[in-house]
Parts: C-alpha cells; structure tokens; sequence
C-alpha cells in the first residue's frame, strides 16, 4: 500500500483557533479525521506528523525516507519564510514532495523558501488544498515517473 507523511508546520496545530479569518473553524483533530478518511478511500496509508520546530520535522521526513514512505505532503506553515534547513533537507529527499498552503499565500505576499523543492505547490483552496495536493501526490507515485522532489 502507498505510504505518504503529512507534515504539518509551525502553528498548524492550532488551526482552528488562529486567524479563522484566514483558516477557517476547522480545528486540526477534524482536518485530521478528514484526510485519514480520504486515504481510506482513495486507498492509501497515510501518517500525519505536526511540528513546531524545524529540526523536528527535519528528523521525521529524513526518518520517513529511510523507512521507505513513497511521498511526502506538507504545509510548511510558519517553516515557509525561513526553513532554509528544511528545504535543504527536502532537496536530499527521493521521492515526490508536494507542497500545500490554505491560503494563497502570494495573494498575501508571502514566499516559501521550500517551494523550489516541491513537484508542485497548491494553495488557496482552504481544506481542499489537502486532498487536492494528496491526489496530485498520489498521481506521481502512480505514475512513477518522479524520481525526487524536484
């Protein structure tokens, strides 16, 4: 079975309580519930990993690669200004990254430095950034024509 790893970035795991004006009501546990059902459906494994220190999420996706996970998902959240480690860690990465944000975030002039690492980025969709960026992923490993994150 496809096996992929969520990360989620710093603060994410306050979602639902932080700026709902931007991310909503929804709160992490729910957006949880919500992604584990899709990978049920859709039929792959999924694990979701929320970290609010760079080197942390570091140490999963580096763990994650050498446990054999076919793809990697993650919004960088707070990591997305200045994860200069974390992006050099997914340039080492050699399987397919996608990259998700619930806002748009150039619409609010924000540039994420892990994005060059990225098969793609899919942003401003709200929640649906997820699972949009969880079928793309999905397309990659099926496809098998990505052979690393860039």
């Amino acid at each position: 079975m496809t096996r992929i790893l969520l990360v989620q970035g710093a603060n994410m795991a306050y979602l639902g309580k932080r700026e709902p004006e931007i991310y909503g009501t929804t709160s992490a546990a729910e957006l949880d519930l919500l992604l584990q059902g899709h990978a049920r459906e859709t039929g792959f494994q999924l694990e979701i990993y929320y970290a609010h220190v760079e080197g942390e999420a570091i140490a999963r996706v580096f763990r994650a690669a050498e446990e054999g996970v076919d793809g990697l998902l993650m919004n960088p959240a707070g990591f997305s200004y200045a994860g200069y480690a974390l992006r050099d860690c997914l340039r080492a990465l050699r399987v397919p990254y996608v990259e998700v944000h619930m806002s748009n975030i150039d619409k609010r002039g924000i540039k994420s430095v892990t994005a060059e690492t990225a098969r793609g980025v899919i942003a401003g969709f709200g929640l649906h950034s997820y699972t949009m960026g969880l079928d793309a992923l999905c397309a990659l490993i099926g496809d098998g024509r990505d052979s690393g994150s860039r």
